[in-house]
């Protein structure tokens, strides 16, 4: 089993979108990213803490690639905007990649490459690639947030 995190606005969002794939085996929301330890979601909405919303990713290499899970993670927010994602503004929704070995560094690096020579952006890709630092799982009530309240995306 191997991991990965990625940050890519509310993280409920992100949470469902990789939760989903056959070959994921758990999904944890979370923060990582920043400098205060054991952050709590109202410190991190302070846009003080440094922590991005992310999730940590649990996943089985031999039935969905790391490469995979990078193109889901394209696909799903705009990598274009800096410290925003829709109406949610601050360093805690950056788009970011903390990647746990040199093998994911180098496939992130490829993956934003191919995407930015792809020409589908006009703007600049802001993703942030970063190597893992501490997660901090969220709170309960934010785990599997969608799911339990029954809903498709984020409330807005």
């Amino acid at each position: 089993m191997e991991k990965a995190i990625f940050g890519a606005g509310c993280f409920w969002h992100v949470e469902e979108a990789f939760r989903q794939l056959k070959g994921v085996l758990s999904t944890t929301v979370g923060y990582t990213g920043g400098s205060l330890k054991d952050p709590t979601y109202e410190d991190v909405c302070t846009d003080k803490t440094g922590h991005a919303e992310v999730v940590e990713i649990t996943y089985d290499p031999r039935k969905i690639t790391y490469e995979h899970l990078l193109d889901v993670f394209w696909e799903i927010h705009d990598p274009t905007t800096k410290n925003r994602q829709g109406p949610d503004i601050g360093t805690q929704y950056r788009s970011a990649i903390f990647y746990y070995s040199s093998e994911q560094r180098t496939a992130a690096e490829q993956s934003k490459k191919n995407l930015e020579q792809s020409g589908k952006y006009r703007k600049k890709v802001m993703t942030e690639i970063t190597q893992a630092m501490m997660f901090y799982p969220a709170e309960e009530y934010h785990q599997h947030y969608l799911e339990k309240h029954g809903l498709a995306a984020c409330p807005r």
